[in-house]
C-alpha cells in the first residue's frame, strides 16, 4: 500500500480548493449535502468493488491453497479496508449506517467463537460462546440453547452475531475474515502479526489444525455475506435507486443534512477514533483493544478513518481507480461566511491528518506498529499515540467551529463517555 503517495496526491489535489475555487464562490447548503451523498455512494461503491475482489481471491485460495495465494488474499483484505474505513464517517448521524455496520466491522471479538485459539487466550469474562469453535463443531450449546451449525451459510453467520447476548461474539465481517486469514497475533507487544499457516485450508493429510473443509466454508460464507451487505448499502446511497436513504436525506432540510455531516465527523474524531480506538488501548496497554489486531493493520485503519473525516470537510474523495471526486464542501460553505476562519480550520485538519499519518510512518518506516506503541514500557510510543489523540480532540474543536460558521449550534459530538 502506498499510503504516503496517496497522502501527497490528495494534498496536492486539495490545494486549488483551499485557495478558493469557482465552486466556493456560491455554494448552497443543499448542494453541499447532495455532494456528501455523492461521496458516500462512491465510497460504498469502492468498498463493494474491493470486497468482491477479496471474495474472488478467497475462492481461488480455497480451491487450491498455497502460501502465495494466502498472501494475495491478505493483500486483498488490506486493500478492502481502505475505502471501508473512509466510510465510517457516514456512520454517526445516519441511522441507516449505524444500525447496519456492526455486522461488518464489530470489534473486539472473541475469536474462539469461530476457530481454534491458544489455551491462554484472553476473552470477555462470562461469555459462554468465547470458546465455542464453530469450525470444529456441528452443534453448539450456549447456556440452555442448542444451535445447529452444521451447514455454514452467510445467513447462519449473520444469525450467530452476539450469540448468547454477548457483543464479543462477532461471527461476521472484516475482522472475522481477518482472523481466518492471519490467525491470532500471539506476539503481544512484540513485533509480528498472526501467522496462520495456509495449510489450515489444505485438503486431506496436508490439513493442519483439523476441520479445514469447514474453515474454508466459513471463510467463504463470511466473504459472501460481506459482499451482500455492501451491495445493500451501496444501493442506499445510489442516485439510481428510488425510495432509498439518499432520497430521504435529500428530502429533509439542508440544515439537518449539515448537522448529520458535522456530527458524524465530530463523533468519529472524538469518541470513536480518539476514544474507543486509541485511548482505551493506550490506557490499558491492551493489544486486545487494537482495531485490526490480527493483521497489525491498525495504523492504516486509523489513518483512513481520519481521511474519511477529511473527505467530508473538503468534498474530496480519491477513488480506488485513482480518479478524484470533488464538489461543494463544508470548507466552501464556511469560507463564504469567514474566509480566514475556514483557512484556520483547514490548517488544523492538515495538522491532524499529518499527525495520524505518523502512526503509518512508525509502522512502515520504523517497524513500530500500534500494538508496540501502546506497550507499557514504550514511553515514546505512548507519547506518539497520546499526541495523536490530542490532535484529534483539537480537530473536533475545529469541527464545532465549522458548525457554528454554517449555523449549526449545540453540535455535541459523541464522546463515547471519554474525558480528554
Amino acid at each position: 500500500m502506498k499510503t504516503q503517495s496517496l497522502l501527497a496526491q490528495v494534498v496536492a489535489a486539495s490545494l486549488p480548493l483551499m485557495a478558493g475555487s469557482a465552486v466556493a464562490a456560491n455554494v448552497t447548503p443543499q448542494q453541499v449535502v447532495t455532494h456528501y451523498a455523492d461521496v458516500a455512494h462512491a465510497v460504498y461503491a469502492d468498498a463493494l468493488t474491493t470486497a468482491k475482489t477479496l471474495d474472488s481471491k478467497i475462492q481461488s485460495f480455497i480451491a487450491s491453497p498455497s502460501q502465495a495465494k494466502l498472501t494475495e488474499v491478505k493483500q486483498a483484505w488490506i486493500a478492502a479496508r481502505v475505502p471501508y474505513q473512509q466510510s465510517e464517517v457516514f456512520r454517526f448521524g445516519n441511522g441507516v449506517v449505524d444500525d447496519w455496520e456492526g455486522q461488518l466491522n464489530a470489534w473486539p471479538l472473541d475469536e474462539g467463537l469461530i476457530d481454534y485459539v491458544a489455551d491462554d487466550y484472553q476473552y470477555e469474562l462470562g461469555n459462554e460462546g468465547a470458546k465455542a469453535n464453530i469450525v470444529a463443531k456441528t452443534q453448539l450449546t450456549i447456556g440452555a440453547s442448542t444451535v445447529d451449525v452444521e451447514n455454514i451459510t452467510p445467513q447462519l453467520i449473520a444469525d450467530l452475531n452476539e450469540l448468547g447476548g454477548s457483543e464479543a461474539n462477532v461471527a461476521s465481517g472484516y475482522h472475522a475474515i481477518e482472523f481466518l486469514l492471519w490467525g491470532q497475533d500471539l506476539n503481544g507487544v512484540n513485533p509480528g502479526a498472526g501467522e496462520r499457516p495456509y495449510t489450515d485450508y489444505a485438503q486431506g493429510e496436508n490439513c493442519t489444525n483439523g476441520h479445514c473443509d469447514r474453515r474454508a466454508a466459513y471463510l467463504q460464507a463470511t466473504a459472501d455475506l460481506l459482499v451482500q451487505d455492501l451491495e445493500w448499502m451501496e444501493k442506499q446511497w445510489s442516485p439510481q435507486v428510488t425510495g432509498n436513504y439518499r432520497q430521504e436525506l435529500l428530502a429533509d432540510s439542508a440544515q439537518n443534512g449539515l448537522r448529520k455531516m458535522l456530527f458524524g465527523m465530530g463523533s468519529l474524531s472524538l469518541g470513536e477514533l480518539a476514544g474507543e480506538r486509541m485511548k482505551v488501548a493506550l490506557e490499558a496497554n491492551s493489544t486486545e483493544d487494537e482495531h485490526d489486531c490480527f493483521s497489525d493493520n491498525t495504523h492504516n485503519s486509523h489513518y483512513y478513518n481520519e481521511q474519511g473525516i477529511y473527505n467530508v470537510f473538503t468534498g474530496l474523495y480519491k477513488r480506488t481507480d485513482g480518479s478524484l471526486i470533488s464538489g461543494p464542501s463544508l470548507y466552501d460553505l464556511a469560507a463564504q461566511k469567514d474566509a480566514q476562519a475556514a483557512e484556520n480550520v483547514q490548517k488544523q485538519f492538515d495538522i491532524t491528518r499529518a499527525q495520524v499519518h505518523k502512526l503509518v510512518e512508525s509502522a512502515e518506516e520504523n517497524n513500530q506498529h500500534f500494538d508496540q506503541l501502546i506497550a507499557a514500557n514504550n514511553p515514546q510510543g505512548n507519547a506518539l499515540v497520546n499526541d495523536t489523540i490530542m490532535s484529534l480532540v483539537a480537530q473536533t474543536g475545529s469541527i464545532e467551529k465549522v458548525a457554528n460558521l454554517v449555523g449549526i449550534t449545540s453540535l455535541n459530538p459523541d464522546s463515547a463517555d471519554h474525558e480528554f
